[in-house]
């Protein structure tokens, strides 16, 4: 089956989301292991291990993660992404997790969670050009006068079960 070009440009567009998500990570300490892993649960956005293996962990800088990214435009009718991490969805997420784990035992003993990212699509501003290379949360979409932003980022979205 022929995907159509909404479908095609929205999963571009949502591609575009998880690199702008993944950037930002890595300038904070992290590093991706896996972009887009599948599974018979679905898929895993991303998920990343904090790149200093030497830094003792805490509550707050648990040492893997994985990231469910929700790209939207604005005005969308699910909070930017955020209402269709719904309690099946994060059910999926887990299950997803679990094998991935699973596939890695070396990664199961590390403290994990699941954070959310909310990118959001808008158009740029003129005076934007010199801007947005130098802000890690905002790129633009080649070919439109659009960027996207990371709108929000939400550690710990949801518990594991």
């Amino acid at each position: 089956m022929l995907m159509s070009s909404s479908s095609s440009q929205s999963s571009e567009i949502g591609a575009l989301g998880e690199e702008l998500t993944a950037t930002w990570l890595t300038q904070r300490g992290w590093r991706i292991l896996q972009r887009r892993w599948r599974c018979r649960w679905g898929e895993l956005d991303l998920i990343a291990v904090r790149q200093h293996s030497d830094a003792p962990p805490s509550a707050d800088a648990p040492s893997l993660i994985f990231v469910e990214v929700k790209t939207r435009s604005r005005g969308n009718w699910d909070a930017d992404g955020l209402l269709s991490v719904t309690a099946r969805k994060q059910a999926k997420l887990w299950q997803a997790a679990r094998l991935f784990l699973a596939k890695h035992p070396k990664l199961a003993d590390l403290p994990c969670r699941f954070d959310v990212a909310l990118v959001c699509r808008q158009r740029l501003l003129e005076k934007q050009d010199d801007v947005r290379s130098q802000d890690p949360i905002t790129c633009p979409i080649p070919g439109t006068n659009q960027s996207l932003v990371l709108q929000d980022y939400i550690q710990a979205a949801f518990e594991m079960s």
